[in-house]
């Protein structure tokens, strides 16, 4: 992966799009569907992962972007 992976978090306002170990948000959305639109289109330019989080916080969901390889090593 080369660029931070970003995450679609719950926030006061709706939804944020963090950026790992970031403590400012990138950006915010009143729906999940555009905070998820906006992490995915990072996402693809920094070649990372994107995470989506629940209203709980838990991750949901991730999409990698990046250059994984198939099939995994391992």
């Amino acid at each position: 992966m080369k660029g931070k992976n970003q995450h679609v978090v719950p926030h006061d306002d709706g939804w944020a799009v963090k950026g790992a170990g970031n403590q400012k948000a990138t950006s915010t959305h009143s729906t999940q569907a555009e905070a998820i639109q906006e992490a995915k289109q990072i996402a693809q330019n920094q070649q990372s992962e994107m995470l989506i989080h629940g209203k709980n916080g838990q991750i949901r969901e991730r999409n990698t972007y990046g250059d994984d390889p198939y099939p995994p090593k391992g």
